[in-house]
């Protein structure tokens, strides 16, 4: 009687493996990249990232396609920052934590809004804004909660105070600027009193 052969190992999760790490660097590489510049192209990325172009374009078909999933990937872990920061922080602190990295998404915001058309545009603003709004009230509520936010104050209106994250020029001075701003925004809508209890270094 013959031994049967035995039965190869299905080999698909280390290709969805390898897949999945391809995607993660095409995805740095291109935030990286239209950071610098929204006229950043596909084989400048793909060269970033050390892959072939043949790789990006399974990936992703379009250029379209590929800013709108650095959009909504830096969305996500936006949102998904905030309760991270709540469960490491006290609320003021968290907040001015999640604020350093808006202040960072807006930036990259930037390079992604002028590659794409005018209605492409307005899909990255339309996309994230509930999501966005949802992390920023959960701060707000915590900051409430032990009285160190002012209770009169929504999430709309924080981020309208924080719009000008969009509009601030990508210079050398831009870090310094936006931590600047950034603190003013705190002033504003923090409690009289709290102020003292927020000194803990957050911008390092």
């Amino acid at each position: 009687m013959s031994r049967a052969e035995p039965t190869p190992q299905p080999r698909a999760p280390v290709r969805r493996a390898d897949a999945e790490l391809n995607r993660v660097r095409i995805l740095d590489a291109a935030r990286a990249a239209l950071a610098i510049s929204g006229e950043a192209t596909m084989q400048s990325i793909a060269r970033s990232a050390g892959i072939g172009q043949g790789t990006i374009y399974r990936h992703f078909p379009t250029r379209e396609s590929l800013v709108l999933a650095v959009h909504r990937n830096d969305v996500a872990e936006l949102v998904a920052a905030a309760p991270s920061l709540l469960a490491e922080h006290p609320p003021l602190i968290a907040l001015r934590l999640w604020f350093d990295k808006l202040a960072e998404y807006g930036r990259i915001k930037q390079g992604l809004a002028g590659a794409l058309h005018s209605v492409m545009r307005q899909q990255l603003s339309d996309e994230g804004y509930d999501s966005t709004t949802g992390a920023i009230a959960l701060l707000l509520d915590a900051g409430k909660a032990t009285g160190q936010i002012r209770s009169d104050i929504d999430e709309e209106e924080v981020l309208l105070l924080v719009g000008f994250l969009w509009r601030i020029n990508n210079d050398a001075d831009r870090e310094a600027r936006s931590r600047h701003l950034l603190d003013l925004v705190m002033d504003s809508i923090r409690t009289v009193g709290s102020a003292g209890q927020a000194q803990e270094n957050v911008s390092g």
